[in-house]
């Protein structure tokens, strides 16, 4: 079994990243799961609704031309409940099954200034989360979780992993890990700075769809639609793209088969 797992459960990544895998589902292609969860305790009657779905989900999209689809997306298969201790998307990282980790965390969550270094003289929640990794806790920025998590993939000697930035985010990819390296180094853990460089890479990417914020409207209109009463109903606009640089270290779906346009 391959696993992607997914930092942030959020509308874009259920209306652009999991609709591929779900089109590749669709396709026959059983290959790769998708397992995801958040880490802050925020939207927890989104990721309950989900939970109690088995991690399925409407999604409206709509065209220039105002025509409205609904698809029920069934890609997610585990909906990782969230702890503070983050310890369900600790162990889903740190396993051997998976093999990408994806995250989406909205720009301003990479805490970088205008020279790409983290800016923790700023951020009170990084400066927190540092001292959270240096005492063994992951905290609550992306750089914290992926950093407990690699911590216990490292000791799991659960192999390579790809570190596969989904936010829209020029030069996503590199900027992202630079900022993870940084974190790392000034943790003071440089067997995990060493591991996390020879094990992971971290591919470029560009995203693109329109995905407004879900409101009851949302919800009333699947229901109309399809009769589903669905809480973690979402909408969307009919474009998507999905660019990515075609550099993962321990395999991939076949997304190029689904629109995805792999690059070198």
């Amino acid at each position: 079994m391959n696993v992607m797992l997914h930092l942030g459960l959020g509308s874009f990544h259920r209306a652009h990243q999991a609709v591929y895998l779900h089109e590749l589902h669709q396709s026959g292609d059983h290959r790769w799961t998708l397992a995801g969860g958040n880490l802050r305790g925020d939207m927890l009657e989104t990721l309950a609704a989900l939970q109690a779905q088995g991690g399925a989900y409407t999604l409206e999209t709509i065209s220039p031309a105002g025509e409205h689809h609904f698809e029920r997306i069934t890609a997610i298969s585990q909906v990782i409940g969230y702890t503070p201790d983050l310890a369900g998307l600790i162990a889903q990282g740190a396993h051997a099954d998976t093999k990408i980790i994806s995250f989406t965390v909205t720009e301003a969550g990479y805490y970088l200034d205008a020279h790409n270094q983290l800016d923790s003289e700023t951020f009170a929640d990084l400066r927190n989360d540092l001292k959270a990794a240096q005492a063994g806790h992951p905290g609550t920025t992306i750089y914290g979780a992926l950093t407990a998590i690699l911590r216990a993939r490292q000791v799991n000697h659960a192999g390579p992993v790809t570190l596969l930035n989904c936010d829209n985010l020029r030069h996503n990819g590199d900027r992202s890990r630079s900022g993870l390296l940084q974190f790392i180094a000034l943790t003071g853990d440089t067997e995990l700075l060493t591991w996390v460089q020879a094990h992971t890479s971290s591919p470029n990417a560009m995203v693109d769809r329109i995905t407004p914020r879900p409101t009851p409207d949302v919800r009333a209109r699947v229901k109309a639609a399809t009769g589903v009463d669905d809480p973690a109903a979402l909408m969307g606009e009919r474009f998507i793209q999905w660019v990515i640089e075609d550099n993962f270290v321990a395999g991939r779906p076949a997304w190029e088969a689904v629109g995805v346009e792999m690059v070198e």
